[in-house]
Order: structure tokens, then C-alpha cells, then sequence
């Protein structure tokens, strides 16, 4: 799972962070900018340097610049004590990166997976939102950051299982696929594009009634969630099925 690396950080479906025996990980997990701050530095890919002005910009912005760096450095040595002191890496004075082979990020992995097309490897990876419930107060554009690579990260994931679906018709692994689709619609959920697709697959596919029953359940979170209903060529689509 972490090829070479003895620290792990789990970022999908909820916060993990694993490390080697007697290593004490509290001081990270308890801090929420240490955990936004190694977040940051892991995705979309770990060993990205980032600029120290970038990070106090993000993590500290009501801080002036003396303080807020001194604050990223308590951040990074904070980083070094609980997974060892090549876990951050320095370049010069005004770049910083997590190290490729001092720590595995899920998140990162992920994507790689996904952009190499090693999809059913990427599903697996994919244990749900990224870093759930998060929030740093003050910390809008971090905020907003994270929520776009949520975003980004639920659409990966939704054309791998799309992806997945249509190589598992291809060879006939119909139930396989049938699934697949599902997981497609449940991951990014709102997107009707991929409803109509997943829909149509399950009709192919001989499970009419499932197809129902999917599009059924995308109705109500809409409603639930948006108060909108489908749009016209949804329920078009919807209708010339159960006609």
C-alpha cells in the first residue's frame, strides 16, 4: 500500500495518520493547521514544493509576515517530530515539500492512479471526501481550496467508476459493471450527465427496474438537497423507459 514509506496519511473518508511504533502523532492530529498544512503539501501530489508565502497566505492570513512564518516553522518542525526529520524538506529559504519517501498520502496516490487509468486501483483508494468536515475559521481561502480538490477529487473518482463500467460491458462482466455505474452516479451525484449514462447502462444491461430505482433516488437527494427537480431530458429519458 505505502511502497517504501513507513508513515501513511489517510485523507479520503476520514483523517489517519500512521507511523512507525512510539512515534507520537498528537501533536499533528490535534492541530488543525499542521493538519492543513501536510493536506496542502500532499495533494494532489506529495513532493510538490510549495512557496513559504503561499502556505502563510493559506494557513496564517490575519498574521503579518514575521509571525505567520515563524508560525509555519513550529508548523514544519511539528511535522519533523512525529514523522522523523526528513518527513519536510526545505529548498532555500522560501520553498518547502513533503518527502516521497517518508510518507504516502492516499490522496496522492489516488490521483495518480486515476490519471495513469489504473482505475479499480483508484477506487479503492477512494474511502470517500476528502478530509470530511474540515474547516479552518478565518482560513477562507484554504477553505476554498479544499473544497475545490473535494470537488475535483468526486469527479475523479465518478469517471474511473464510468470508465471501469464500460471496460466491464465490454467483457461481459455485466453484474460488475451494472455496479460500477452505480458507484459512478453516487459519486458525483449531481451530475445528470452521468445519471442518464449509468441509467441507460442498467437498461442495456436488462435491470430496467434498477435503472428506475437509481433514478428515483438522484430525485429525492436533488430535492432534498437543492429543492430543483431533474431537468427535461432526465425525465424524458425517464419516462421512455417506463413507457
Amino acid at each position: 500500500m505505502t511502497t517504501s514509506a513507513t508513515r501513511a496519511l489517510f485523507l479520503f473518508g476520514s483523517l489517519e495518520l500512521r507511523a512507525p511504533e512510539g512515534s507520537d502523532t498528537r501533536q499533528i492530529l490535534s492541530r488543525p493547521k499542521v493538519i492543513a498544512l501536510l493536506a496542502y503539501l500532499a495533494v494532489p501530489s506529495v513532493g510538490r514544493f510549495v512557496r513559504r508565502d503561499t502556505l502563510v497566505g493559506l494557513l496564517w492570513p490575519v498574521l503579518d509576515q514575521a509571525h505567520a512564518r515563524a508560525a509555519l516553522r513550529k508548523a514544519l518542525q511539528a511535522v519533523r517530530t512525529a514523522l522523523g526529520r526528513d518527513a519536510a524538506l526545505a529548498r532555500g529559504d522560501e520553498e518547502v515539500a513533503l518527502s516521497t519517501g517518508a510518507l504516502w498520502c492516499d490522496a496522492a496516490a489516488f490521483t495518480a492512479a486515476a490519471d495513469s487509468g489504473a482505475l479499480s486501483r483508484a477506487l479503492e483508494l477512494y474511502r470517500g471526501e476528502l478530509l470530511p468536515g474540515f474547516h479552518l475559521s478565518g482560513c477562507g481561502d484554504f477553505d476554498q481550496w479544499l473544497e475545490a480538490e473535494r470537488t475535483a477529487a468526486a469527479e475523479r473518482a465518478s469517471a474511473a467508476a464510468w470508465a471501469l463500467a464500460q471496460r466491464q460491458e465490454r467483457e461481459s462482466a455485466l453484474s460488475d459493471a451494472a455496479r460500477s455505474a452505480r458507484r459512478a452516479v453516487r459519486f458525483s451525484w449531481s451530475d445528470e450527465r452521468t445519471l442518464r449514462r449509468a441509467v441507460l447502462m442498467l437498461d442495456r444491461l436488462g435491470d430496467r427496474a434498477g435503472a428506475l430505482r437509481l433514478f428515483d433516488e438522484f430525485a429525492r437527494r436533488l430535492r432534498a438537497e437543492f429543492e430543483v427537480a431533474p431537468s427535461a431530458e432526465t425525465i424524458a429519458l425517464i419516462n421512455s423507459l417506463r413507457e
